[in-house]
């Protein structure tokens, strides 16, 4: 098996939000229906600057006995985009995390590993695939010591398969307390407030607009949240007892203290972070300790001010004519155009710059796109498609899901010759929802009036004419009209399912209906080729590629740049770039003041309606697992 990442890198350059409608925006943020899914802990934003910087090489000499330090406290986005105004290094990537693991593992020179989880919240799917990964540098003969200052659903399956000994803040508890759901439903806040919401679904499992149409999950919506919580909580117990038998029994009786977790052996010790530190050297005979990912790892980044110059050249556009393997994040909602809420977001202006720029580029052999969005806007997915089914024309393409490939995030996975996914990824919700917010009564009770004056005469002209209008409700023909064009479209993702994975429209129509799926779920129904993470993607990629195993690998792609902001004028004033910084900066933090960055994905996927699209790919619930 090979698992060579090779080199980590990064080029490409998402943001806009619309100043107007501010009601509107505010129903959107509520909008959001909550799955909670055990207990999660925030976790720190990843700090930012960086450039290009090669990822940890096997090679590299840390002394004669040496503690290698993995900080996951501050994340390991997908993209590059997401530490900020200028983004990540592409060593402080997912990616990155994933070499850096590798190259542990092949380091004959250090004597354990030490991997700080910090707050803890580690998603299920991640969980997986690093636990994994560490697994394998124990094989190698490295003990791996763990510290956390607290343990989520997804930590406990983590330590229990990746780490020799597990040691926990004094203050610090395992919050396993079981795998539920609880969804928000509004319809009673919009009867007060007199808002109409008029939606439209298709599929019986699409229950997206239930929570303001509704003041209680529908039977389909019930069955399908059981199902999919069923096999993941089936999951979750399967994994910890094998590796630690009999915690399956108490694990869901939590919270625990740091003592009861440790009296339940899902820790091994009660101790703080400096402490799992020597006890890590003592395992590994060492004498010091080297950061190798996260905050203050060797070579995990440049200045600020080098990272801005590289943004304004295009510098970190490129890297190289070494034959190599792109992958590409495709993170967050979906939206036509770039500037999505919070400054994030797989705009289709920005991603089709990246797709067109790798089918061209002959020295990119394999795509691997990461999906994990809950989709967003139909048009923007399906022109998605296109493009990436014209790059998979030219070179292998395959998908690799991390926490969910739902809905439009599922519609541009399936453009890809094999789609992988953990057990406890999200895929599907084929379906499709689509309607509006109309506000007019409740405006009318402040005195506040609209009248639609139709050029066309008859009396449906009016209603017609402004039925994307705010204001108004639709009426019977507009609405009838309105499910024409979105059966259209639901026949259309049913097409693009069944062409994508070699099945007939028959074969997908019982997996379909806007129903979700756990991976291992997708995996039974042929939504899914193979169970397994990134790394498994990128081998299958250089496989077909027929690359060599030292090839490098590139993270691609990304957010809005300042580069973007700017027209891509490279020869842009000192004025000029302080101003394109602080638009960045303000749209980002103008969403983060109303969402928390758990919820903006969700709230990138319902944005397209506030913009004026009328239908949706998007999944009904935002499911956290943690």
């Amino acid at each position: 098996m090979n698992d060579d990442l090779g080199t980590v890198s990064y080029p490409d350059g998402v943001g806009r939000v619309s100043g107007a409608r501010r009601f509107g925006a505010a129903l959107a943020l509520l909008a959001v229906t909550l799955s909670f899914i055990g207990c999660s802990r925030p976790r720190e934003e990843a700090p930012a600057p960086g450039g290009f910087v090669p990822a940890p090489s096997a090679s590299v000499s840390y002394g004669k006995n040496t503690v290698l330090s993995f900080d996951l406290g501050a994340g390991a986005p997908e993209s590059t985009d997401a530490g900020g105004l200028f983004g990540l290094p592409p060593a402080r990537t997912y990616v990155g995390l994933l070499s850096a693991i590798r190259a542990a593992r092949e380091d004959k020179k250090a004597g354990a590993v030490l991997v700080k989880l910090g707050g803890g919240g580690l998603e299920f799917a991640r969980a997986e695939e690093l636990s994994r990964e560490f697994a394998l540098v124990r094989q190698a003969g490295k003990p791996v010591v763990c510290h956390s200052h607290g343990i989520g659903h997804g930590d406990a399956l983590f330590v229990t398969r990746a780490c020799d000994s597990t040691w926990l803040s004094p203050a610090g508890g395992a919050d396993t307390v079981g795998i539920a759901s609880q969804v928000i439903f509004m319809k009673g806040l919009l009867d007060k407030l007199g808002v109409e919401a008029d939606f439209i679904h298709m599929g019986k499992y699409k229950s997206f607009a239930e929570q303001f149409t509704r003041d209680s999950p529908s039977e389909e919506a019930r069955e399908a949240l059981n199902a999919v919580l069923g096999s993941l909580r089936g999951t979750w117990l399967g994994a910890l007892k094998q590796h630690r038998p009999g915690l399956e029994a108490v694990i869901e009786d939590g919270p625990f203290t740091a003592k009861v977790a440790k009296q339940h052996r899902l820790i091994d010790a009660v101790g703080y972070e400096s402490e799992a530190e020597e006890h890590a050297k003592q395992r590994g005979e060492a004498d010091q300790v080297r950061a190798v990912f996260g905050p203050g790892a060797s070579g995990s980044g440049g200045s600020g001010l080098a990272a801005l110059v590289r943004s304004i050249s295009g510098a970190n556009r490129r890297s190289g004519s070494a034959a190599r393997i792109a992958v590409v994040p495709a993170v967050g909602g979906i939206a036509m155009s770039s500037g999505g809420i919070g400054g994030g977001g797989i705009a289709k202006t920005t991603m089709t710059k990246t797709l067109r720029r790798l089918a061209e580029d002959d020295s990119v052999k394999a795509v691997v796109l990461r999906v994990d969005s809950p989709g967003g806007s139909a048009l923007a997915s399906d022109l998605l498609w296109e493009e990436l089914k014209r790059l998979g024309e030219k070179k292998p393409l395959i998908a690799s899901v991390g926490g969910m490939a739902a809905s439009g995030g599922y519609y541009m996975a399936v453009a890809a010759r094999e789609i992988y996914a953990e057990r406890t990824s999200i895929v599907g919700s084929i379906g499709v929802v689509g309607g509006k917010f109309a506000i007019g009564g409740a405006l009318a009770q402040h005195g506040i009036h609209s009248e639609i004056i139709a050029a066309r005469p008859g009396p449906s002209a009016k209603a017609r004419a402004a039925y994307l209008s705010p204001f108004e409700p639709w009426d019977d023909a507009t609405r009838a009209r309105m499910r024409e064009l979105m059966e259209d479209t639901y026949g259309l993702f049913l097409k693009r399912v069944a062409e994508g994975r070699k099945l007939s429209v028959a074969q997908v129509e019982p997996h379909a209906g806007g129903r979700i799926w756990s991976g291992a779920q997708g995996h039974e129904r042929k939504l899914v080729d193979h169970l397994g993470g990134l790394r498994d993607a990128i081998e299958r990629a250089r496989s077909l590629a027929g690359l060599p195993d030292d090839a490098p690998v590139t993270v691609e792609g990304g957010g809005e740049s300042l580069l973007d902001v700017l027209g891509g004028d490279e020869s842009a004033s000192a004025e000029q770039v302080a101003r394109a910084a602080d638009q960045l900066t303000a749209r980002r933090n103008q969403w983060l003041e109303l969402v928390s960055e758990a919820l903006l994905p969700h709230a990138q996927a319902f944005a397209p309606v506030m913009e004026g699209e009328s239908r949706l790919l998007v999944m009904p619930y935002l499911i956290q697992l943690r």
